[in-house]
């Protein structure tokens, strides 16, 4: 694929009037982990006053509902989206088909690396908590702490379970995730550090064709050419967007907000979006 033209927009009013189906990200779009970005639950609303279909898609190694409940209680309307695919769904649910058919053992041990001791992730599945690297047969990676740890924490909890290349899985790809202190490494970075340190990981979520393929089958599977990914990520948006043959949007609030050229990081990353935008609003 090579470079093409990229229409800036202001604001998603044009899409609406261009695309029936809207896949699109949360962080960095529709807020910032603490609120909502200006405009962000009005034009959301609006697309589905509209008829539109909206699935919400996102790299959180959460499952969809914990997702859903945050996004009320930041102020979204109920209703104003159609389904919530996350890469912690996406998983719970691989992982649990793999327990029905005895592929996945139960009792085994997890190293879950995660958020505030959140255990959603693997509520429900036949794992047992290890408490570190030396005893786990497996590691799920959902979140990362790196507003409050460095990477050394992870390291020395990782090093003895990579040593003996037990299976992790990463179910959060973000590299760079936004916190109350600014950008820091997300649990993508994490994932990296288990494969320096001799792992081999999975990983679940965007721009992988899985959660788009789920993403899609919720929406119907409707024809490529009415579908439109909108995110703030080149690596995991517009590239998942691009690999799946769908119109991209990018949008400029979130990780990208002040870099100052965006031609050079669509380079880099090999993956060009169709429309480029500052808010996900109307205006």
């Amino acid at each position: 694929m090579s470079a093409k033209t990229i229409e800036r927009l202001d604001g998603i009013g044009p899409l609406a009037e261009r695309y029936q189906v809207f896949l699109l990200d949360q962080f960095g779009v529709l807020h910032d982990g603490q609120a909502p970005y200006p405009g962000a639950v009005e034009a959301l609303s609006a697309l589905k006053r509209a008829g539109k279909t909206v699935v919400l898609i996102s790299n959180s190694g959460k499952r969809a509902r914990p997702n859903e409940v945050r996004l009320l209680k930041l102020g979204f309307a109920a209703g104003s989206w159609d389904h919530f695919v996350s890469s912690g769904e996406v998983a719970w649910r691989s992982f649990n088909d793999m327990a029905a058919s005895g592929k996945l053992r139960s009792g085994t041990k997890c190293l879950l690396i995660s958020r505030d001791n959140d255990r959603t992730a693997i509520e429900g599945l036949p794992f047992v908590l290890a408490e570190a690297g030396e005893d786990a047969e497996l590691v799920l990676i959902s979140a990362s702490e790196g507003d409050r740890y460095d990477l050394d924490h992870y390291r020395e909890l990782l090093a003895p379970a990579a040593a003996r290349q037990v299976p992790c899985f990463c179910t959060n790809p973000d590299r760079i995730m936004l916190t109350a202190v600014g950008p820091r490494f997300g649990a993508g970075e994490i994932a990296d550090l288990y494969e320096s340190l001799g792992g081999s990981v999975i990983r679940v979520g965007k721009p992988y064709p899985a959660i788009f393929d789920a993403a899609l089958a919720l929406a119907g599977e409707p024809e490529r050419g009415s579908v439109v990914c909108v995110g703030d990520s080149i690596e995991h948006d517009i590239a998942g967007g691009n690999g799946v043959g769908v119109a991209t949007a990018l949008v400029l609030g979130g990780i990208l907000a002040d870099t100052p050229d965006l031609a050079a990081v669509f380079d880099e990353q090999q993956a060009w979006p169709d429309y480029v935008t500052g808010s996900f609003s109307l205006r």
